[in-house]
């Protein structure tokens, strides 16, 4: 796995595809790792003639942890969330999209399509917005403008997403913890095969997880505010990609930042929850790299 100092740390990243073809930056969400871009997924956009660039956010799998800011009391931060006092956190999200911009200066690569989900579409968005230079398009999926008064996530999400482990310490509790978050993320109408599921799962687990990295990232989010001024000024080619039983971000929250993109095209994915499911993942790579080519719909391809 090579590694790369950018923005004072370092980011793991992967790159595949074409070394001539145009490049695609994939931001993953909250807590996730580079690994959480199915592999099918990536070998649909570089079947498509892209190279594609998969990295962990600080905080996540093999990348710098941010320690020496310690875990955050995310019980504190909803309680002053609630009474609109301000959150202080280590770093915001505008950090981490500099992090993606540092990545790009250190592999040489002056422009690139921008796809981020969940968390990972916030950060998408602000490089669009502030780094627009940067920029060929930008695609942002199952994402939020953070808007105040938009809807939040299910009870059952909520939960899941606020649980732990019965036992932190040992590996197949966690593992068996993670595939209950993911079966309740991902809805019922695209379930991930069990199978499939469980190596994922068991993958992302072996590899790097960080609970106080993902509290962290929780408070950089929180802390970041809503973006709404930010999604105005953006000019680029933009996608945003949502599913109808997102249980987690749902699909309002979408629409929005649609709603403050100027042009912007969304596309609404009926059944799909707020995860990659083997299913889609020919009509998400299809509907991305038509989007990267001059914005146009795919042809033949679908779930």
């Amino acid at each position: 796995m090579p590694f790369t100092e950018a923005n004072g740390i370092k980011l793991a990243y992967d790159i595949q595809g074409d070394p001539k073809g145009e490049p695609i930056l994939l931001i993953a969400g909250l807590g996730l790792q580079l690994i959480s871009w199915p592999d099918a997924f990536c070998k649909g956009l570089t079947d498509e003639g892209f190279r594609v660039i998969r990295f962990d956010n600080r905080d996540s799998g093999l990348s710098t942890k941010m320690d020496h800011f310690g875990k955050p009391n995310l019980q504190m931060a909803f309680f002053k969330s609630l009474f609109h006092m301000p959150l202080f956190s280590g770093y915001t999200l505008y950090d981490m999209a500099k992090d993606a911009v540092c990545l790009l200066d250190a592999l040489g690569i002056e422009k690139a399509h921008i796809v981020g989900a969940s968390m990972g579409g916030m950060i998408a968005q602000i490089i669009a917005g502030r780094h627009p230079e940067r920029v060929l398009t930008l695609t942002s999926i199952m994402s939020t403008s953070g808007r105040p008064g938009l809807p939040g996530p299910t009870m059952a999400a909520s939960h899941a997403m606020f649980s732990r482990p019965k036992n932190p310490r040992d590996f197949n509790s966690v593992v068996e913890h993670n595939m209950e978050l993911f079966r309740v993320l991902g809805g019922s109408r695209y379930p991930v095969p069990e199978a499939e599921l469980r190596r994922r799962i068991t993958e992302s687990v072996r590899r790097k997880v960080s609970v106080s990295g993902t509290a962290r990232q929780m408070m950089a989010v929180a802390s970041s505010g809503d973006q709404m001024a930010l999604l105005r000024t953006i000019k680029v080619p933009t996608l945003v990609i949502h599913g109808t039983d997102d249980p987690l971000v749902p699909l309002a929250c979408g629409r929005d930042v649609a709603h403050f993109v100027r042009g912007a095209t969304l596309k609404v994915i009926e059944g799909m929850g707020h995860d990659f499911p083997p299913a889609l993942d020919a009509l998400l790579s299809g509907l991305i790299a038509a989007h990267c080519k001059h914005g146009q719909e795919p042809e033949v391809r679908s779930a």
